[in-house]
């Protein structure tokens, strides 16, 4: 599954991918991977790592990995656990990602 985040700030050549066998989304590019790994048990979604080379920071891969996550978990119906610090930093802030969250999603980011 392709999945190309909409965000007016966002670069129009980023694709990330779902790849389910390796439980990660993940953006490839010059031969660097920017991944957000995950678990999945039943309907809940855990994000437990993203990882950004140096060479592809500073572009607003991370943004666009998280983007990704929580589009594909809205789509699919699943409750999200953000036990990434990425993932938990932006899902603290933006208020219209907080329905996604699991209890104990919740309590992790401080609701």
């Amino acid at each position: 599954m392709t999945i190309v985040p909409s965000s007016s700030s966002s670069p129009a050549s980023v694709q990330v991918h779902d790849n389910p066998s390796k439980h990660r989304f993940e953006y490839i590019s010059q031969g660097h991977h920017a991944v957000a790994i995950y678990s999945l048990e039943g309907n809940v979604i855990t994000f437990i790592h993203t990882l950004v080379p140096e060479a592809l920071q500073g572009q607003g891969i991370a943004k666009q990995l998280v983007l990704a996550g929580l589009a594909s978990a809205r789509e699919r119906g699943l409750r999200v656990v953000p036990q990434c610090p990425v993932f938990n930093g932006y899902m603290r802030v933006h208020p219209e990602t907080h329905d996604l969250l699991s209890d104990e999603g919740r309590k992790l980011i401080g609701l």
